[in-house]
């Protein structure tokens, strides 16, 4: 166990910030300079990212797997150089295959630098403190499309897409994997079982139980895998038809793009709250009523129609309820798994569940599209997300009780 190290925390969020900004969040501004010049229509290209995502799911169990055994720093240094080295590529890219094969390419380099093997390398360093350490870089990595969006879009306008790209390469391969590469030196080694109590609000192994095979078939893991993918699917679906949502509900254009703005700036304030007021609540009643807030703000926007006078005061309380929650939600499923299975193996543990959350976050946006009709509206779909939300938070409710029943496992 190392101390609590803020510099090293701030520079990892510092990585986040550009892998999530000039990665993720830049297909959306790719999406039309390569229909034209590279003569494709909008499935075509729309393929080229959900292959990323299934790429980045298919690698998050090695990836975990090479974390675990104290490999963090070849890891995220070799994930921001394949970035780079895939957005130099992207910009000489003249045909669909090309296109595929780069973005396979950044699929598994997000693997190797977003959240995930960030979140499991600070709670393996940081047993102690790594919830705050998480909380700490969510807040910088949700700056990532306010600060990289308008970025990249200028670099577009002045250099046109494929020199912009190669400036956001060299982020990576000047900025990024030099960071990594310096910043984590002295991984803790493979980690042993850890006896009970090692941290505050973390469960322990029990004995006979310290593989990770072993875990992957526990009641514990199995209820915080149900938890964290069907939020997955709740909170990817919702804001890819935020816009057609809204403007069903015959809101003025301006809040119809204002809302989902908003949302955002939510997201950063659950997040700045859930620093503030970490050490003053108990944990595991945090991580109880921070997904209950989705529930209630889609409950919000199904009983607008309802209220048609007060339809706008309706949509606010669910950007409220909504933007704050899945701020906070991002910090509990990352989280969750330290807290309620093991810390011992948290990156294996993590990157099991990356193929099914690659599958939740493909499907929920295609299947709440196709559950909407002229009539009913999202209606239906809407109700779907409730019904679903409400079967995860009691699947996490159900895991926080075998889990510190079995380990008595004290909270904060």
């Amino acid at each position: 166990m190392q101390a609590y190290n803020p510099r090293l925390v701030l520079r990892l969020s510092v990585a986040q910030l550009i892998s999530w900004g000039s990665v993720f969040y830049l297909f959306a501004l790719l999406i039309d300079p390569l229909e034209r010049d590279l003569g494709l229509n909008r499935s075509q290209v729309s393929l080229a990212f959900s292959l990323a995502l299934l790429a980045e799911g298919l690698m998050a169990y090695p990836v975990g797997r090479w974390i675990d055994r104290g490999h963090e720093r070849a890891v995220m240094t070799a994930g921001s150089l394949l970035a780079g080295i895939c957005l130099v590529l992207l910009s000489l890219v003249n045909s669909l295959t090309g296109l595929y094969a780069v973005w396979l390419g950044l699929g598994t380099a997000m693997a190797a630098i977003l959240y995930s093997p960030a979140f499991a390398l600070v709670t393996r360093r940081f047993s102690q403190d790594f919830r705050r350490a998480i909380i700490i870089m969510t807040f910088l990595g949700g700056l990532a499309s306010t600060v990289f969006i308008p970025l990249t879009a200028w670099l577009m306008g002045q250099l046109g897409w494929r020199d912009a790209l190669l400036c956001l390469a060299l982020l990576h391969l000047l900025v990024c994997a030099p960071l990594h590469w310096r910043v984590l030196r002295g991984a803790p080694a493979a980690c042993a079982p850890r006896g009970p109590n090692t941290a505050a609000g973390a469960t322990a192994v029990a004995p006979g139980q310290d593989s990770a095979h072993a875990l992957m078939r526990s009641a514990p893991f199995l209820l915080i895998g149900v938890f964290v993918t069907l939020m997955m699917s709740v909170t990817v679906a919702v804001p890819a038809h935020m816009v057609s949502l809204l403007r069903e509900n015959g809101l003025p254009e301006v809040w119809v793009i204002g809302m989902p703005a908003a949302i955002g700036v939510m997201q950063v304030v659950g997040r700045l709250m859930l620093y503030f007021f970490e050490h003053r609540m108990d944990l595991h009643r945090v991580n109880r009523l921070v997904p209950l807030l989705i529930p209630m703000g889609l409950l919000m926007l199904l009983l607008t129609p309802v209220q048609p006078q007060g339809q706008l005061v309706m949509v606010g309380v669910f950007v409220v309820l909504y933007g704050l929650g899945n701020g906070m939600l991002t910090i509990v499923k990352g989280t969750a798994i330290a807290h309620y299975v093991s810390q011992t193996h948290v990156a294996t543990l993590n990157g099991a569940l990356g193929v099914p959350l690659a599958l939740a976050r493909a499907a929920a946006p295609l299947l709440l599209g196709l559950m909407w009709s002229p009539q009913a509206g999202y209606g239906p779909g809407l109700w779907l997300l409730l019904v679903l939300s409400g079967v995860a938070l009691a699947a996490l409710m159900a895991a926080q009780r075998l889990s510190l029943r079995r380990y008595s496992s004290p909270s904060r």
